[in-house]
């Protein structure tokens, strides 16, 4: 970010009247903002996470004021309701369902500049969705820290699953993801409206961070590796054909090679389709900063390369399990390798190529899996 504002510091002296305006979590940090007041003087704005809708009036009083703004709210408990947005795409969308987050992983900062976990009310999502719907978005994406947690505050209590199907009933939504799931507070009941929908992608994001048990407690993720384990089964006992994803942290303070062959041990157990990996950076104003026995950037390192080594060639042998298949894709653009194909993903989120041009963008349409290339397929249509 300091890097960025550099740059624009310098096309800032050719256009003096351009503005800059800063937002997001790191501006919630307070020793953030009290660097960008004394060093980056030129920024003119500088807000928060938690008050977004006042944009236009910041805007406006930096103009006036020809001085540096500085709104940022610690927290809130409100939120805002049908502020305008611009969509990437027509045809699909997301829908954020919470706000903030309750869980203090001991590695995370959002909670702190996020805030604590607020739902929206379930009918202003619902009038989101059909909104969406009428103005042909055909596919939704339900977003949240923990969406698993979703409605425990309102009055009356709502759960996740009760949404769930009440979005997935929306006339026009062919098709309805969510992201993402905590496994500590993952319910049987959600699994019961996915199997009995034709609207809900088998797939489930399901982070694991580690294998370790010991690890996951410093992690303070309230799970271990058996209860994890345990999970899955459940999920692909319901649902055999699921897609699972997750998240894996390496290097986390503390992480032993024992630790290490632990997380090593459930991705072979597990047998995900994808993993994003990651190596453990230090987060200032998190728990896990402050820990002891921070794992040296060569260890870490090399763990990172053994695990994705062994992410990548299960991820190519899982996928490969669909060959031959037909499969509905969502076509999202034509391929930007080769313009005679165009691309897109099946319900259980594999991205697959196959011959088309723009006029199918928007569109599902049924493919045949004919060429598997590991994380995506070739296919062709059927009709």
């Amino acid at each position: 970010m300091y890097g960025r504002l550099g740059y624009l510091h310098n096309l800032k002296k050719k256009n003096p009247d351009m503005m800059i305006a800063l937002c997001g979590c790191m501006t919630q940090e307070p020793e953030v903002v009290e660097k960008l007041r004394t060093s980056f003087s030129f920024v003119n704005l500088i807000f928060g996470t938690h008050n977004i809708y006042k944009f236009a009036e910041l805007v406006v009083t930096a103009i006036e004021s020809k001085r540096m703004v500085i709104d940022v709210w610690k927290d809130t408990d409100q939120i805002v309701e049908r502020l305008p947005i611009e969509r990437k795409y027509a045809f699909k969308e997301g829908v954020n369902i919470t706000f903030g987050c309750d869980n203090f992983c001991s590695y995370c900062i959002v909670p702190y500049v996020r805030g604590r976990e607020r739902s929206r009310e379930a009918d202003d999502i619902i009038r989101e969705v059909q909104s969406l719907a009428d103005d042909g978005v055909v596919e939704i994406m339900l977003l949240g820290q923990n969406v698993n947690s979703y409605g425990k505050t309102l009055k009356p209590p709502v759960s996740f699953a009760d949404l769930l199907k009440r979005v997935s009933e929306v006339k026009g939504i062919r098709r309805v993801r969510f992201m993402t799931s905590h496994p500590k507070d993952f319910p049987d009941e959600l699994l019961d409206v996915m199997k009995d929908s034709k609207v809900i992608c088998d797939h489930i994001h399901l982070p694991l961070q580690s294998g370790s048990s010991r690890i996951l407690k410093a992690m303070n993720r309230h799970y271990d590796k058996e209860q994890y384990l345990s999970l899955v089964r459940r999920i692909r006992s319901k649902m055999p054909d699921i897609s699972l994803t997750t998240d894996i942290i390496v290097g986390f303070p503390g992480e032993t090679e024992e630790d290490f062959e632990e997380t090593m041990d459930v991705v072979r157990q597990v047998r995900f389709d994808s993993a994003f990996t990651f190596l453990y950076s230090k987060r200032t104003g998190t728990a896990a900063a402050v820990m002891e026995n921070q794992i040296p950037e060569k260890t870490a390192k090399e763990r990172f390369d053994r695990l994705l080594t062994e992410v990548q060639t299960i991820g190519r042998e899982t996928s490969s399990r669909h060959l031959g298949m037909v499969k509905d894709v969502l076509v999202e653009s034509v391929n930007t390798q080769d313009t005679s194909l165009v691309t897109g993903r099946t319900a259980n989120n594999i991205v697959t190529h196959f011959p088309g041009d723009s006029s199918l963008i928007g569109q599902i349409v049924p493919v045949k899996l004919t060429e598997s290339k590991g994380f995506y397929y070739i296919g062709e249509r059927t009709e």
